[in-house]
């Protein structure tokens, strides 16, 4: 059997310790916090400046606004000092230099990418398509956060990725963001968190509340029951890291595309953001959002959750609802079938499944789309991003698992009217690890969380072996012959 021809670029995204995150760094020890800030109390004025400058000048070229930094991590910890006394300018940024880390978010890894066409398509040389390439970086203690890139695809499919900045930020996070009662009632109910307790903190809520009323709901609700702790506290810790699930965050509009990272922010993001699947939406209005399905990992619980952007400058947090919404590898089509959002997932750690909805927020009835059927997918079948629209169906990059835990990308394809019903299939792997795509991280894998079409060739961002990620292209009309031929 002849195999279809994939066209392996040579462009590689390998990690980097160059590019450093400055973050918070605050010990879970109350009293050691104290201790850190009495012993800059301790230090002159003269002292003080002279281990700013030091550090200022170990640092300052690193990043963009370290002093800004400085002063914000200053105020997080202001709590625990033992004086109203004033503090010198000096002082706060030294203390504030106390309780900040750099962090090497793409040392170990930088792989299972997702490309989408960017919002600013001007002053593009003829056929050329601008796009935004998303990444799952990794650094110490194996946390995935997500970064970006950003590049062209010429008319003949040749890429160009833009150079990164050396620099790297985190957004801001939105304050007093609101919350509706209704939704976040039906997600408790769904995590098993609904009980009495819960029960009467909802009630003292207006229908849409802000963190602080919730915090402050707990608190007082906590003092109507006659024995806190226990279940309680468990409760009231679900009531919290659900609310710190949904959230806000926003760049500087100047910031460039590389420069951007998001690291994980709430409780269930504590060991990682994965696999972040973006596509491009278009409603039947033709309103033009960006959506991506991503895995919420807090070392226990996998939550799936969704990105909502238009910009790529402000992004929302959403928790996705329903008995359907569960497991990894959850993938929204690009627009809505016969009226109702579709989505691909995996419900068994095995088959392929397909699932509709009113409600891009809530999931419920999956259906079973594809079994695992080559030898190379034997352990499961699972999809690589979200169906691409063609005039023949929809095109589907999948990922099977053969013996020795080999990961292949191949390709199905669905009716374009009635997606549940499968029109072809690859019987072979469209990519499989060559040689030198065997080592790393996890080896023996190929993995993309998304591609798209521009002109008649499909482009394929893929990682190999869980650690660096590069490109491929293909022929469409060569791959439907090839997936739709007994």
């Amino acid at each position: 059997m002849k195999k279809i021809e994939v066209e392996r670029k040579s462009i590689l995204l390998k990690p980097s310790h160059n590019r450093v995150l400055i973050r918070p760094f605050i010990p879970e020890d109350s009293g050691r916090r104290e201790k850190i800030i009495g012993r800059v109390m301790s230090l002159s004025e003269k002292q003080t400046i002279e281990s700013l400058k030091q550090v200022l000048s170990d640092f300052k070229t690193r990043h963009q606004d370290i002093k800004s930094v400085f002063r914000r991590n200053f105020e997080n910890v202001r709590r625990w000092t033992i004086t109203d006394a004033p503090f010198s300018e000096e002082r706060k940024l030294l203390i504030g230099a106390y309780f900040t880390q750099e962090y090497s978010l793409e040392s170990a890894a930088l792989f299972n990418p997702s490309i989408v066409p960017h919002p600013n398509q001007k002053n593009l040389t003829k056929g050329s398509l601008r796009f935004i390439l998303s990444l799952r970086a990794t650094g110490e203690g194996h946390i995935s956060s997500i970064v970006f890139r950003e590049g062209t695809v010429s008319e003949e499919a040749e890429i160009t990725i833009k150079e990164p900045t050396p620099y790297v930020d985190e957004p801001e996070r939105i304050p007093n963001q609101l919350y509706q009662k209704d939704l976040f009632s039906r997600k408790l109910t769904e995590l098993n968190f609904f009980n009495d307790f819960s029960r009467n903190v909802l009630s003292q809520l207006p229908q849409n509340f802000t963190i602080s009323e919730l915090y402050e709901k707990i608190e007082r609700a906590k003092y109507g029951f006659q024995r806190p702790g226990g279940d309680i506290e468990q409760t009231a810790k679900n009531l919290l890291v659900l609310a710190y699930s949904n959230y806000e965050v926003t760049f500087e509009k100047t910031q460039k595309t590389s420069e951007k990272a998001i690291f994980p922010f709430s409780p269930s993001h504590s060991n990682g953001i994965e696999d972040a699947r973006f596509v491009m939406l278009t409603e039947e209005d033709g309103r033009r959002l960006y959506y991506a399905t991503y895995t919420a990992f807090d070392g226990k619980t996998i939550l799936p959750q969704l990105i909502e952007t238009g910009d790529f400058v402000s992004f929302k947090f959403i928790t996705l609802n329903g008995p359907a919404a569960k497991n990894k590898g959850l993938a929204l089509f690009p627009k809505r079938i016969n009226g109702l959002y579709a989505m691909l997932s995996r419900q068994d750690n095995e088959n392929l499944f397909l699932m509709y909805s009113e409600n891009i927020h809530f999931w419920y009835d999956p259906m079973i789309l594809m079994r695992p059927t080559y030898s190379w997918e034997f352990v499961q079948l699972g999809n690589c991003g979200s169906p691409i629209e063609t005039d023949e169906g929809w095109i589907v990059l999948s990922h099977g698992v053969g013996p020795m835990r080999k990961y292949c990308i191949g390709a199905f394809l669905l009716d374009k009217e009635h997606p549940e019903k499968v029109i072809g299939r690859l019987k072979y792997p469209l990519l499989e690890p060559a040689e030198n795509e065997r080592e790393g991280y996890v080896p023996n894998v190929v993995y993309t969380c998304g591609a798209l079409i521009h002109g008649k060739r499909l482009i394929i961002p893929y990682a190999m072996s869980d650690y660096a990620t590069s490109f491929a292209a293909v022929d469409v009309d060569k791959l439907v012959k090839a997936m739709t031929s007994d």
